[in-house]
């Protein structure tokens, strides 16, 4: 639902590349200069404020999560009431309560 790329829509917007450079964002989840998104993930403001403070490690545990929502919860992605949920849900796993992680994590590694 998120993390869909679109090749016509507009600069900014979901799916978009933000700029022509890879970028580096001080990560909300993890309190480091990390490499940025490469794409604007989400419509509206919420969107722009995630490609500004998310990092890529980030985004990857927002999946993790997001997915997790979706079949708690038993979201249908074409229902406008579950994209506001996940909306509500994004902005609190990354600029509320749920925005720390718990101390002494350790990201898992990279599958090869």
């Amino acid at each position: 639902m998120a993390d869909e790329k679109s090749s016509n829509a507009a600069a900014g917007s979901p799916g978009v590349p933000a700029n022509a450079g890879p970028h580096t964002v001080k990560c909300v989840k993890f309190g480091k200069e990390m490499p940025g998104l490469d794409y604007v993930p989400w419509n509206g403001p919420l969107g722009q404020r995630v490609y500004d403070n998310v990092s890529q490690e980030a985004w990857k545990l927002w999946i993790e999560h997001s997915k997790m929502v979706m079949n708690e919860y038993r979201l249908n992605p074409l229902d406008p009431k579950a994209h506001q949920l996940m909306e509500e849900q994004m902005e609190q796993f990354f600029f509320g309560e749920g925005a720390r992680l718990p101390e002494g994590y350790v990201a898992p590694r990279a599958k090869a």
